[in-house]
């Protein structure tokens, strides 16, 4: 999650623009459009939410790891998960 106004701001703006992406492409395949635009919208759509994720999940990185208040260990846990994040989501 966003951890500032402006962060929280520009997501919901980003995810705004990916559901009107979404719905241009269901609206795209409702009138029965050639395969190749429609190609063209979903590889925007995919770009949109990779972008989208990505900095979601820079947000959380640089809050988690920007902790200075913690043990090694800890901050060593907060790195392990981020890097099980990041297989996660870049999957």
């Amino acid at each position: 999650m966003p951890h500032t106004v402006a962060e929280k701001k520009k997501v919901l703006t980003r995810v705004r623009r990916i559901k009107g992406q979404l719905e241009a492409l269901e609206q795209a395949l409702e009138r029965g459009e050639d395969c190749s635009p429609i190609l063209q919208q979903i590889t925007s759509i995919r770009g949109a939410m990779n972008g989208l994720m990505a900095g979601v999940l820079e947000s959380h990185l640089r809050e988690e790891l920007m902790n200075s208040n913690t043990t090694v260990e800890a901050r060593e846990s907060s790195i392990e998960d981020a890097v099980t994040l990041i297989r996660t989501y870049l999957r």
